[in-house]
């Protein structure tokens, strides 16, 4: 029987042939029970000492957690379902990015006060940073058009959003599932008046990436003070910026599982496979 917050039978096929096992050694708890307490702690947001004990030895579940974290278990599981996705055409390729902040909890800030190093550069590394709400790490996406996750990436919460636009673009890479390169330039991208800046469009231009970016006010203002010098209005396609929407329910779905609403986890690397693993599963339940 399949309990709430656990892997169904499908999804666990997903993911079932992308789970290290040891050939040797002494038996150990089942690898699907493991998981579903994973999938049942980032669903929750309960601490790993408080997993119910159905799941097995709550230390077994994290250590195995932050080994997979590690080894990128996670990361390669949401590549291999979206090479299926794509060979079967079922990948719409007008891209959406954005951010969102996310609150990190008083665990989780407490990164870095033992070890010897200063607190700001710590908190760097581990993508955790000061904005208005206290202590916050931003979480920057690539969607699809169907509102599925195609890149993540994690940085402190003051950072800006064009800065990230670039490498968050660069980790889009969607392998083949036969011969041939992954796939890494999207149709089209659309984003918010935040990624409005000469240098992306720019680099969206180089990429061959057609792009629906509304111009800033102040940037308009400046073009047509400059006169014919100012050059041509940026090209704007209202009904096509009108789906930019679906971003923003990937991340009303994503912030479901509270362990990603609110941010426990003390290091970038197990945070980011927090939110990998919560995009694998958006990923299998669409498909």
């Amino acid at each position: 029987m399949v309990r709430r917050h656990e892997l169904t039978d499908q999804e666990w096929e997903l993911l079932a042939p992308l789970i290290p096992r040891a050939a040797t050694g002494r038996p150990r708890v089942e690898d699907r029970q493991v998981i579903n307490g994973m999938v049942y702690k980032i669903r929750t947001g309960i601490s790993w000492r408080d997993l119910p004990e159905r799941y097995g030895p709550w230390k077994t579940v994290y250590t195995r957690f932050r080994r997979y974290a590690l080894d990128g278990v996670f990361t390669r599981a949401l590549q291999q379902i979206q090479a299926h996705a794509d060979a079967a055409g079922d990948i719409d390729w007008l891209v959406q990015i954005d951010s969102t902040i996310v609150r990190a909890h008083q665990h989780a800030a407490a990164t870095g006060r033992k070890g010897g190093g200063t607190g700001r550069t710590n908190r760097n590394d581990h993508a955790l940073g000061r904005s208005r709400g206290g202590l916050t790490t931003k979480i920057h996406l690539a969607c699809d058009g169907k509102g599925r996750p195609l890149a993540i990436l994690l940085t402190p919460g003051q950072r800006h959003d064009s800065v990230c636009a670039r490498p968050l673009l660069e980790r889009i890479r969607v392998p083949r599932t036969g011969l041939g390169r992954p796939r890494c330039r999207p149709d089209q991208v659309i984003a918010d008046k935040a990624y409005s800046s000469r240098g992306f469009r720019a680099y969206l231009r180089k990429r061959g990436i057609a792009h629906t970016i509304p111009e800033k006010t102040d940037q308009r203002r400046h073009r047509l003070r400059r006169g014919g010098h100012g050059g041509r209005p940026p090209g704007f396609d209202r009904e096509t910026y009108r789906r930019r929407n679906t971003i923003e329910r990937c991340f009303n779905r994503l912030k479901g599982f509270r362990g990603i609403a609110t941010r426990y986890e003390k290091t970038a690397t197990s945070y980011e496979a927090a939110v990998t693993l919560a995009s694998f599963l958006l990923w299998a339940r669409s498909v």
